[in-house]
């Protein structure tokens, strides 16, 4: 591979945005492969989110005689570990100074050649897809759920952010989980599947961020990151464009009800959340009703699930999608706020995605979030749902 390339290689100096206004902050993008940058970036593109799925990205690269090199490497190589950067001019000397965020740290999946326009795509997804592409055959009974997720993230190379967690997995999961690591489908269980099963089960949230594994309590912050409004607003970013949409059917009363049989019980249980709905729903006042089936809850467990399943069904009553000039700040895991609009669509929102295109018509970001109304009541109240693992 060849060194690295200029500025005008790298980013957007000469196309519309820096041209066009010099003093404006302009987008310095770049891909690292092994800390240097790989020349004739054109676009870049990374996708964030927060559903326990993979954060995935796209590369476009020009090349000509002179880069005829890289043409060859990709048509060739293997496994490769990339780096995606950016930064802004003025406050970046070099690709290493204070100022550069880190996007994304990913695997390449796909190579696409184009000779006659000279082009190189790559496309691929974050850290996560090693987990997602490892069969498991272990059982894990006799360990916590935190020594469980490090020792899989170190088993991949990755510094574990792991809360300390003490039930033995053996206690919430009964015979279940030795079950399905170890019977004649075990090979079609990943390290994901087991990660995701075991922060469900703890209530917590999982996710690969640049070379750590993050395994902790979901955030309850609710802090704007951002706020958005559709016009000028003082202190907050105006919105290009934005859609809100709202669910009526989630704006009902929402039942979560959780059916288990527990075999070391030998007791069936059944447990239900419900959260009030809103006033002025006229003939839509009817509840809507969801029901799952676990196996081997305790009680108590089966009305935690209940309650992470009904925040999770309820969020999805209000959506905002927006597209704004491009920041860096934003995770997939912060909270942002809408105001401005003179209407109950002014509230916070759980971020869900994150999209962002740096090329050559500029630094564009496309978010979406979503929420339930404010002020609709649990019964029972969700912060008495604390223990996964009580009676």
């Amino acid at each position: 591979m060849s060194g690295p390339s200029p500025l005008n290689a790298l980013g957007l100096v000469g196309t519309g945005i820096a041209a066009a206004a010099p003093g404006l902050r302009a987008p310095r993008p770049a891909v690292l492969l092994d800390g240097a940058p790989l020349p004739g970036l054109v676009r870049l593109f990374v996708a964030l989110n927060n559903h326990y799925a993979a954060n995935h990205f796209l590369c476009e690269f020009a090349y000509d005689a002179s880069l005829a090199a890289e043409a060859a490497f990709w048509a060739e190589t293997g496994a490769v570990l990339l780096s995606l950067v950016c930064g802004y001019a003025g406050a970046l000397p070099g690709l290493a100074a204070a100022g550069t965020s880190t996007l994304l740290t990913g695997i390449v999946d796909e190579v696409g050649l184009d000779p006659v326009s000279g082009r190189v795509i790559l496309r691929g997804r974050d850290l996560t897809a090693p987990f997602i592409e490892s069969r498991i055959t272990a059982a894990y009974a006799n360990q916590t759920a935190s020594e469980i997720a490090t020792a899989l993230a170190e088993g991949h190379g990755l510094i574990p952010n792991v809360t300390p967690t003490t039930t033995p997995v053996g206690r919430y999961y009964a015979d279940e989980h030795d079950r399905i690591t170890l019977d004649q489908f075990s090979r079609a269980t990943t390290e994901w599947n087991l990660l995701v099963w075991l922060a469900e089960r703890e209530g917590f949230d999982v996710w690969v961020s640049g070379t750590t594994l993050n395994f902790a309590p979901r955030s309850t912050a609710l802090i704007p990151a951002l706020t958005l409004a559709p016009a000028p607003t003082p202190g907050a970013v105006t919105a290009e464009r934005l859609w809100l949409e709202r669910a009526l059917t989630l704006a009902q009363d929402v039942a979560v009800t959780v059916k288990s049989w527990n075999s070391r019980t030998q007791a069936a249980y059944s447990e239900t959340v419900t959260a009030s709905g809103v006033s002025g729903l006229g003939a839509l006042g009817s509840r809507q009703s969801y029901v799952f089936v676990k196996p081997n809850l305790t009680p108590n467990a089966a009305l935690a699930y209940a309650s992470q399943k009904l925040a999770e069904i309820t969020r999805h009553e209000r959506v905002l999608e927006a597209e704004i000039p491009g920041e860096l700040a934003l995770s997939a895991r912060d909270v942002i706020a809408l105001t401005g609009t003179g209407t109950g669509f002014d509230q916070l929102y759980y971020v869900d995605v994150i999209e962002r295109d740096i090329g050559p018509e500029g630094f564009r970001e496309w978010i979406r979030a979503k929420n339930a109304s404010p002020g609709r009541m649990t019964t029972p109240p969700a912060d008495l749902v604390l223990s996964t693992t009580g009676p």
